[in-house]
């Protein structure tokens, strides 16, 4: 966003977004999973944010196409080897609507630097706890963490 002018309806999507991460990531905790609904939601009001910061169709709307597009290939990938949950994959790949490419860049290597911590966290937990087989982790945990991280970069990083 740099210096341009924030609007109020770019602010109550940013909110919105920012309270679906949450939810996100404390259903992941608690259940492990991630509702296709809330993944579906964040997917529908990216053309909200779309209109919201004036996108235009070409390139514009073209692009946050093709970012969701690649993302879904690269997770699905990971997901078809067992290293990834299905509504992880769901999750980043509407989160691909909301960013532009250097934005995406930043929120992988957040994401994945979130990751570890939530793996070891995770890996502790299951040894602590003296549990038999893999631990699951949370890893939509990570995910909303960047993405809220890079909700945070619009308003707050104005030099970027």
């Amino acid at each position: 966003m740099g210096t341009a002018e924030i609007t109020i309806p770019q602010i109550i999507l940013s909110l919105l977004l920012a309270a679906a991460l949450a939810r996100a990531a404390w259903t992941d905790i608690a259940t492990r999973t991630i509702a296709n609904r809330l993944n579906i939601a964040i997917a529908v009001a990216a053309p909200l944010w779309w209109w919201a910061t004036g996108l235009g169709l070409w390139p514009g709307v073209g692009v946050q196409l093709l970012i969701a597009a690649v993302l879904l290939l690269l997770f699905g990938a990971v997901f078809a080897i067992g290293a990834m949950g299905g509504g992880d994959v769901k999750l980043i790949t509407a989160l691909g609507l909301w960013f532009g490419v250097r934005e995406i860049v930043e929120l992988l290597t957040v994401m994945a630097l979130a990751g570890v911590v939530v793996t070891l966290c995770a890996v502790v937990g299951h040894r602590v706890a003296r549990r038999e087989g893999r631990p699951e982790v949370p890893y939509g945990v990570a995910i909303a963490f960047a993405g809220l991280w890079m909700i945070g970069q619009r308003y707050l990083n104005q030099f970027g």
